[in-house]
């Protein structure tokens, strides 16, 4: 009777194995933890996990691309970013992307990676937004500050490129054409993606 229970049970866990290796769905579904993280001298605060939608949630999917891994790979029109994994793997993020008229495609790499970054709006936007002047010197590290917890510059030909792949305390953002051209993600993501990404990677953006 022992046995035949073992059996019974292993027999399950390799169907659901076997199953695994042919499913087009998620390796894992999204188990990511959104939850309240300390960090530096800033507490980040919960995500309303239920509040965005499960396909813009961190997780791990089938990716088969002639890109190799490390590489990070930008879809702006389905809004995922892709850091590739071997074995026809990636590691899926929800992102915001560049609204009307500040879209972009091409390849960079990443040049530099910032905690806490400072901002520093770019001349045209302070020219489109006077009230931003005040930033003009940078604005200081924060919870309230537009690159969030982490930054990945991006530069193009050995200069900077000025987009940046970065956090957002605007989590309600993610999914949506928002964007000055830079690629947003929520702040814990852009925590994980910072951790898995290499100076010198390169960042391919469809």
């Amino acid at each position: 009777m022992v046995f035949r229970n073992t059996f019974t049970v292993a027999g399950l866990l390799l169907t659901m194995a076997l199953a695994g290796c042919s499913t087009t769905t998620p390796f894992q579904t999204s188990t990511a933890s959104y939850s309240s993280v300390s960090d530096a001298a800033y507490v980040l605060p919960t995500i309303p996990v239920q509040k965005i939608a499960p396909e813009y949630r961190r997780q791990r999917v089938k990716y088969e691309t002639a890109e190799a891994p490390g590489t990070i790979v930008v879809d702006t029109q389905n809004k995922f970013l892709y850091h590739v994994e071997p074995d026809g793997k990636a590691m899926r993020y929800g992102i915001g992307v560049g609204r009307e008229g500040f879209q972009w495609k091409g390849s960079a790499k990443v040049a530099m990676k910032r905690e806490w970054p400072t901002w520093t709006p770019p001349a045209p936007m302070i020219k489109r937004q006077p009230e931003l002047a005040k930033y003009a010197g940078g604005m200081k590290p924060g919870l309230t500050n537009p690159l969030g917890a982490r930054a990945l510059y991006l530069y193009k030909g050995g200069r900077d490129s000025g987009y940046r792949l970065h956090g957002t305390p605007e989590w309600w953002s993610i999914g949506k054409n928002v964007s000055s051209g830079c690629i947003r993600l929520i702040n814990q993501d852009i925590m994980d993606l910072y951790e898995r990404s290499d100076v010198g990677a390169k960042v391919v953006v469809l």
